[in-house]
């Protein structure tokens, strides 16, 4: 059994793939309006200027489109898989030359274009990795087991965020 399949990482990898599912959704009915969602074991948080019935219907057709085979639901550009890749790539990139380079220079500062220019190739092979990252392992499609419990906002102040309750 691979680490992916454990319970509580498996649990949260589906309702990451539906939180992305969900936004997908609320995206393409409400466009313009600024929505993020965060994932845990058993519940889906979705921050942004909705109601609840909003958010419970949007869920509901994003786990049946999943169901549908509409596996696609899951990758999101604005996740944070991608910003983690890509700050991954880019600083490991830049901290490799300013160090091997700091050995042929004098200072560290000389060697700044050269990681400027590797940190900007990083950022370019990280674009397609975050999607592959998150169809791989941070998400995932599968909902045959999935289901949501209920909706229900959680703040009562500000921009309002609610709680999707699943199972699965």
């Amino acid at each position: 059994m691979s680490i992916l399949d454990w319970p509580l990482i498996a649990q949260t990898r589906r309702n990451h793939g539906l939180e992305h599912a969900t936004v997908h959704v609320l995206g393409a009915r409400y466009p313009g309006l600024g929505i993020v969602g965060r994932s845990m074991p058993n519940s889906i948080y979705i921050y942004g200027n909705l109601t609840a019935e909003q958010i419970q219907s949007a869920a509901a057709e994003a786990l049946a489109r999943l169901r549908a085979g509409e596996s696609h639901l899951v990758i999101h550009p604005g996740c944070g898989t991608n910003l983690v890749t890509s700050g991954t790539l880019a600083g490991a990139a830049a901290f490799t030359v300013i160090n091997v380079g700091q050995r042929r220079s004098r200072t560290r500062w000389d060697t700044l274009p050269s990681a400027i220019l590797a940190a900007t190739f990083a950022l370019i092979i990280a674009q397609p990795l975050g999607p592959f990252f998150q169809e791989r392992i941070t998400t995932s499609a599968d909902m045959s087991t999935m289901e949501i419990l209920g909706v229900w906002r959680t703040n009562t102040g500000g921009l309002p965020v609610h709680r999707i309750d699943t199972r699965s």
